[in-house]
């Protein structure tokens, strides 16, 4: 089993910076995927950015794709997530999910990743 840590949630106002940070005991992170999802109340979760595992591929939401950089420290074991120019449509629960394989699928991540407990993002005034 996988323990999956996720750390760096909170309170910031629009226009402010949050970086999430992600590891996971248990398991070496550098050869899977790893992606963020997010969801808010009343909301479906979705599926924020993902960078693969060997290759140097990533993936952002269209709606975070210049704000967001997803980034990984392998000597720390950790993934990361720069969250730049917040929104008021950001707020959410973000769960950093770890896939069983190296490529972003996102059916395989979402049904079979290993998913933290989630960190709390709230954007207000």
């Amino acid at each position: 089993q996988v323990h999956v840590v996720e750390s760096g949630g909170g309170l910031v106002q629009p226009g402010g910076s949050l970086r999430l940070s992600c590891s996971a005991v248990g398991r070496n992170l550098e050869p899977y995927a790893i992606a963020w999802f997010r969801q808010a109340p009343g909301k479906e979760r979705e599926e924020v950015s993902c960078i693969a595992g060997t290759i140097p591929n990533t993936y952002y939401k269209d709606t975070v794709e210049g704000r967001f950089i997803i980034s990984r420290d392998n000597a720390k074991n950790a993934v990361f997530l720069q969250m730049n120019d917040l929104k008021f449509e950001d707020p959410a629960t973000y769960y950093c999910v770890i896939d069983r394989a190296g490529g972003c699928d996102y059916d395989l991540l979402r049904s079979f990743g290993f998913w933290g407990q989630g960190t709390q993002v709230t954007v207000s005034t």
